[in-house]
């Protein structure tokens, strides 16, 4: 077996419809199989932002409109997302190893993620999805089904939920197994289906858990040597888009937090990133986080570009 790596892929690695999306996968197979034939047991994650509202929204047109009964509630809506994302991913990543005379086969597994029903997130949703409305409808919304609905910078009011952390991952030993055999798995797609674990069973919940912090935790459970972040910049930056602004080769955990107290990453994009690989390599030696660009994957790996996140 070669180094066990788990490779979260941003938004930039997919389109904003089905048929966008089955076209760009195909130049994103390119460079995780360019890392795949470096020797690197891969694991595949990745978001599913815009995809998880289209699905919950098309549900609740339909719902409006009189087609179907009942919406689809919001942990089956991840489940279709993760797989219709992880089809796309699968099918190109399979044609391009096949090109390649790689035998390995690539499978997609609806990943289930433990989030504690007790975290704060839960009495404060902040993660908005699907459409806007107007106040009117925001407020028949709320009191026909318990939405939290809030304004949004003055483009009308939208659906707020959780953004809980993850703790477990219920699949992490088939993960574990599978990658063990030679497969190449996709999984904690839009960080993973959250659920809560209730009388003895996991029950899904209306929530989004953050596809970086997703991955993390999946590293973390199951022992891998490296996190790769795929993003729309090839380093992570400080003063970003300032006059001194300044590319990091490399950070350890505590310049790493010595940037976040500084107010250094964005809150919407860069800074769940570097919290999630510092997550990751924190009190052990033996690992390293990377973030770096899709189409400079393979050279972050060989340590000619990204920036580098150690203990």
């Amino acid at each position: 077996m070669g180094k066990k790596i788990v490779v979260a892929l941003g938004g930039n690695a997919l389109g904003n419809t089905a048929y966008e999306q089955a076209e760009l996968v195909k130049q994103t197979s390119v460079f995780i199989a360019d890392i795949i034939q470096n020797g690197y047991d891969v694991v595949l994650a990745h978001g599913n932002g815009p995809q998880v509202g289209m699905i919950n929204l098309s549900f609740s047109h339909a719902e409006e409109s009189g087609i179907i009964k009942a919406d689809m509630p919001f942990p089956e809506c991840g489940a279709m997302s993760q797989g219709y994302i992880g089809y796309h991913l699968q099918n190109a990543l399979q044609n391009e190893l096949m090109k390649r005379d790689i035998k390995k086969n690539v499978l997609t597994i609806i990943t289930q993620v433990v989030v504690d029903e007790k975290d704060p997130a839960f009495s404060n949703p902040t993660k908005p999805v699907g459409s806007f409305y107007s106040k009117e409808e925001a407020e028949v919304l709320k009191e026909k089904k318990g939405f939290t609905m809030v304004e949004d910078a003055g483009r009308g009011y939208r659906r707020v939920v959780p953004s809980p952390v993850p703790v477990d991952v219920v699949e992490k030993d088939a993960v574990k197994t599978l990658v063990k055999d030679g497969y190449v798995v996709i999984t904690v797609g839009g960080g993973g289906i959250p659920v809560i674990c209730k009388n003895g069973s996991y029950v899904g919940v209306p929530a989004v858990i953050d596809k970086d912090y997703a991955s993390s935790k999946l590293s973390e459970l199951t022992d891998a040597d490296i996190l790769l972040i795929l993003t729309a910049v090839e380093k992570v930056y400080i003063n970003y888009k300032k006059e001194n602004e300044k590319g990091l080769d490399c950070m350890t955990v505590s310049e790493a937090e010595e940037y976040i107290r500084e107010g250094q990453f964005a809150v919407g994009s860069m800074l769940p990133k570097v919290k999630a690989c510092v997550n990751f390599v924190k009190n052990n030696k033996k690992r390293k986080a990377i973030i770096s660009s899709l189409d400079k994957a393979a050279l972050a790996l060989s340590g000619k570009t990204g920036t580098v996140i150690t203990a």
